[in-house]
């Protein structure tokens, strides 16, 4: 990693790798979130370089930050613990007053001319890769798991209900819950854990966006 840019809603800041960013509610910050919302903590995050690494640390002692990774997965980043940044990654922050997000981006050292990256010769695990994903269950996926793939303020990491998700596709709830449940028992067939129970739904958000089934370059499918 070289230098990182970090995207808020009102400006970026641009860093080079001796440089460090905090946010928070002071004003001192680099980029003062909300000076009025005590709901934030003073320091909230840091971000620094260190040795070829950079690091996300939630410089707070009493609050979490919520980190989004580029596929649009939530973590929670507990007080006094830090992550490393190796990918675009959203940092969400939450206040009295509401949230406030910001995009970190690191940027990647070149490889030197000529090089080819390193091939992974371990065989790929492929569980589930013989389920054949059709036009409308990857409609369906997209209605229901918009809210991981949507950018700030729109992000939202839970499945929709299908009622939601139904009408946004305009087709009668018992269709899609029909479809969804066709997708899961033939993943579940195919070995794919945790496409039952409670928490199948959730799982399977996890399993689709993980593989690449749906992206957010899918969500234009439903603005058409």
């Amino acid at each position: 990693m070289t230098g990182m840019r970090i995207e808020a809603a009102d400006h970026t800041v641009e860093l080079d790798p001796d440089q460090r960013l905090t946010f928070g509610r002071v004003r001192e910050c680099t980029i003062c979130l909300d000076p009025t919302d005590t709901g934030i903590s003073r320091i909230a995050g840091t971000v620094a370089r260190e040795g070829d690494t950079w690091w996300l640390t939630n410089s707070s002692t009493t609050r979490p930050l919520s980190v989004v990774d580029d596929l649009g997965f939530r973590s929670v980043l507990a007080p006094g613990r830090r992550i490393a940044v190796e990918s675009p990654t959203k940092v969400l922050v939450d206040g009295t007053h509401g949230q406030h997000g910001l995009t970190l981006l690191p940027s990647a050292v070149p490889a030197p001319a000529g090089e080819a990256p390193p091939e992974d010769v371990a065989e790929a695990t492929a569980v589930g890769a013989e389920v054949m994903i059709s036009t409308a269950d990857r409609l369906a996926m997209v209605a229901l798991f918009a809210g991981y793939l949507e950018e700030l303020p729109r992000y939202d990491p839970y499945p929709k209900s299908y009622a939601a998700a139904a009408a946004r596709l305009g087709w009668p709830r018992s269709t899609l819950v029909k479809r969804i449940e066709y997708l899961r028992t033939r993943l579940h067939a195919a070995g794919v854990p945790n496409m039952t129970g409670f928490s199948a739904l959730t799982n399977l958000a996890e399993y689709a966006i993980s593989r690449g089934l749906v992206t957010r370059e899918d969500l234009a499918l439903l603005r058409r």
